[in-house]
């Protein structure tokens, strides 16, 4: 078959598709560079460059596919493009074989990033939602948080305010050993949430939260009480196997288990046996024996610090914990409650959103100290009734 002479020339209409659907920037894997203005003056200006996957020429870098061959008058088309900026169109066509940067690679790039303009460009406004990444340290141990790892797990129900989360770390020279650990970094919640979020929450600016946190429960179950189940918030669990932030299904015959003593005159306790079972001795040991326990665990077989998996478990333990505080309310009139907590961050974090500041009994929280090798009183959360 002749073969026709070609035209460079790409219709209007193909040109500004192709800008829509790349959303003005490189399609180069990586890149993502904006071609409508100036990297270093931020004046307006194209910077961008059509280029063709299957090449123009039949021996130019990635030659015709056989399409191309019977009709190429396709040359041109949309499917055939790719806007790139100057210094990645040289680097495809500088592979001449095709051998790294091929055609199929080429498109499947293409597609990627038009899919990833095309959902991102779905997000309406109220799906936005500020990332706060709290980490403290767990004994001697750092607890780093990957914001992009939050930012996954959040897609696509929600998309962060900006690339740059909120930041509550603290870099203090002390361990949960030591008081000061503790007064510290309580302040630091107390004035961050002061000056940072209730601006946030007062404008409406938005006034969503995805938190991602790693820190003792105590601070944990802290910072949930700064933002109460009257905000907007999600919390995230980190997951082990697979390891990553992003919820999962809910697994069947899951539930939770509340006991108690049934003797109410006596001082009340709560233990959290989610993460691991709380023996009686290590709380007797703590606060003597004339307490009257209540516990919240799971089955045997939900008993290991990977079970919190999925939203729907989440939602279930904060019904669960509102009726088990109103009945520990009223059964104790309104006697400080003791809370020892083995259970995952999002429930600790969740406990704390539940508590309703008015109503409820003051709150001892007590962490496990490896260095003393038993529980410690860490911080206490209200004023006693």
């Amino acid at each position: 078959m002749a073969k026709k002479v070609l035209s460079r020339h790409i219709n209007p209409t193909a040109e500004k598709e192709l800008w829509a659907k790349s959303a003005g920037r490189c399609q180069f894997n990586g890149c993502n560079r904006i071609l409508y203005k100036s990297p270093v003056t931020q004046e307006p200006i194209n910077i961008s460059e059509k280029a063709h996957i299957y090449s123009f020429s039949e021996d130019g870098p990635r030659g015709w596919s056989e399409e191309l061959e019977a009709d190429q008058t396709q040359i041109n088309d949309i499917d055939n493009l790719m806007l790139l900026c100057h210094d990645c169109h040289k680097t495809i066509d500088k592979d001449i074989d095709g051998d790294k940067y091929s055609a199929d690679l080429l498109k499947k790039w293409k597609q990627e990033h038009e899919q990833r303009v095309f959902i991102a460009s779905n997000i309406v406004i109220d799906k936005t939602s500020h990332v706060v990444l709290y980490s403290a340290n767990i004994g001697d141990e750092k607890s780093p948080i990957n914001k992009s790892q939050a930012f996954q797990a959040m897609f696509p129900d929600k998309y962060p305010v900006s690339d740059i989360p909120i930041s509550l770390s603290t870099s203090i020279p002390f361990t949960d050993k030591d008081k000061i650990f503790w007064e510290t970094e309580v302040q630091n919640l107390e004035v961050s949430f002061r000056e940072i979020f209730l601006p946030k929450i007062k404008e409406n600016n938005p006034s969503d939260f995805s938190i991602f946190a790693m820190a003792p429960m105590p601070l944990l179950i802290k910072l949930g009480s700064l933002f109460t189940d009257k905000i907007s918030v999600d919390t995230y669990q980190p997951i082990r196997e697979p390891k990553t932030w992003r919820w999962q299904e809910e697994p069947k015959n899951f539930e939770f288990i509340v006991t108690n003593d049934e003797e109410y005159e006596k001082e009340p306790v709560l233990i959290l046996s989610l993460s691991g079972k709380i023996s009686r001795d290590r709380i007797y040991e703590v606060v003597g024996n004339d307490v009257n326990i209540w516990e919240v665990t799971v089955p045997d077989g939900f008993l290991h610090n990977d079970f919190m998996r999925s939203k729907a478990q989440l939602s279930l333990f904060r019904k669960e914990i509102r009726k088990l505080m109103v009945q520990i309310n009223e059964k104790h009139s309104k006697k400080p409650l003791k809370i020892f907590p083995a259970t995952p961050i999002s429930c600790a974090i969740e406990l704390g959103r539940v508590r309703m500041p008015k109503s409820d009994m003051q709150w001892i929280i007590y962490d496990q100290n490896n260095k003393a090798n038993k529980f410690i009183e860490a911080i206490t959360i209200g004023e006693a009734k």
